[in-house]
């Protein structure tokens, strides 16, 4: 009853050394040591064959647990292995005996750096979100300052330039202290994620809305969205809930063990949803330079020319990004390129952020706002919406045109009346 009836161990390996596991070395298929393996003094019936370098006999490390007798449940020794090489490890849990078939494996392991309990990939996204928070508290700082001075001249477009700063500063200052904290710790803190996530899918939301608020002229060439607002609002909620759930997802649990058609599932509605903001966006962007043109507002003309290149240059760098990305992950499937990996997170932010920095600089405040703010110039008033589907677009065009139709008939009436008082006034001399 007391013999040792099964082996289960523990091994912790560098990614680099993973062929020192098992035949694969060995150039055999196998991975567990036979009794011909053993008589040739490389290894220990039952065990996992493990090829040692006599520099570093610690690499592979391996902790044994056995069965005692019947017992269908053994405990492991609480025990604390250290590592003095930098890499990417992984812990194995590994048995030969085929009698252990369906084993489970339930418990904790605690990993430390020296500078905390932060991962690897994870640590200098610490550093990362401290210093894109300073970067929006002053951006926010430059920003109220401006509006300070102008207040009497702000316009409504501003205001929602000055929620997203707000958001991007909540948002940046969360995933800051969410990171200290787990680097303390060794524990994610579930509230200050959950909140961290949600700002995210807020600002990211708002983000966009806002991008599609200044594509369509609001504020500039017409007063009101008009019959769009409930598109507007339907697809940002929709981009939110999808967002928000691709975040908790991400963060709260662990998106590396879902298959791929379950991260399809969560990613697909994201990147549509992205795709549909980026069409809509540039197809309002066409038409407000086609009426802004056509009104030979040229002041208003030269600012969304440089808007719309700034906004084709970021969705280019962006193409080029995800492409990256994609050869990243494919290229680096056991994270031995971890040291870069929190590049690929790091730059959405600060795309982000920059193209926040250019919309503050175009629609700053000044004493000036009329500049680029909404007038009711000819043809201003009841102009068709353009991007608007709904039967109010068409009815609002038929207003727009029956009322210039009248002005200029009322222009024609004017002169003919004037030319007749010129005449009189001869016949008069005369």
């Amino acid at each position: 009853m007391q013999q040792k009836t099964g082996l289960v161990e523990a091994i912790i390996v560098e990614v680099k050394d993973r062929e020192k596991i098992g035949g694969s070395y060995l150039h055999s298929a196998a991975i567990c040591c036979t009794p011909d393996l053993s008589k040739e003094g490389s290894c220990n019936v039952g065990e996992v064959i493990i090829h040692q370098d006599p520099n570093y006999p610690y690499n592979p490390q391996r902790i044994q647990t056995f069965f005692e007798g019947k017992t269908e449940e053994t405990t492991m020794l609480l025990q604390t292995v250290e590592i003095n090489h930098t890499g990417m490890y992984y812990l194995y849990f590994m048995f030969c005996d085929p009698e252990l078939m369906g084993t489970t494996i339930s418990g904790r392991t605690v990993w430390r750096n020296p500078d905390g309990y932060l991962p690897g990939k994870m640590a200098p996204l610490m550093t990362y979100f401290g210093l894109m928070s300073l970067a929006y508290l002053g951006l926010g700082l430059v920003w109220f300052l401006w509006s300070v001075q102008y207040w009497k001249d702000i316009i409504q477009l501003q205001y929602h330039i000055t929620a997203v700063i707000g958001l991007g500063m909540c948002e940046m200052a969360l995933w800051y202290f969410e990171y200290a904290n787990f680097n303390a710790t060794g524990n994610r803190p579930m509230g200050i994620t959950l909140w961290a996530v949600t700002f995210t899918a807020v600002k990211k939301t708002v983000s966009r809305l806002l991008l599609l608020v200044v594509s369509m002229g609001y504020g500039v060439v017409r007063p009101t969205l008009g019959g769009v607002i409930l598109k507007f609002l339907l697809l940002g909620l929709t981009y939110f809930v999808f967002s928000e759930a691709l975040g908790l997802v991400e963060n709260l649990g662990n998106i590396d063990d879902l298959t791929g058609k379950a991260r399809l599932f969560l990613v697909l509605p994201v990147s549509l949803l992205d795709a549909c903001f980026i069409i809509w966006i540039f197809s309002a962007l066409s038409q407000t330079l086609e009426k802004l043109q056509i009104r030979r507002s040229m002041a208003k003309f030269a600012l969304y020319r440089k808007f719309t290149n700034s906004l084709a240059i970021s969705v280019l760098l962006s193409i080029a990004w995800v492409g990256y990305e994609l050869y990243f992950n494919a290229a680096d499937p056991l994270s031995e390129l971890w040291q870069r990996a929190w590049i690929i997170p790091a730059f959405w932010n600060l795309l982000a952020f920059v193209l926040l920095v250019v919309i503050c600089s175009l629609w700053a405040p000044s004493n000036n706002p009329t500049r680029y703010a909404y007038s009711e110039e000819t043809g201003d008033e009841l102009e068709d919406e353009g991007i608007s589907l709904t039967s109010s677009s068409v009815l609002l065009a038929g207003e727009s045109a029956n009322k210039q139709l009248e002005r200029k008939e009322r222009r024609a009436s004017n002169a003919d009346l004037f030319r007749l008082g010129e005449e009189v006034e001869e016949d008069k001399r005369e």
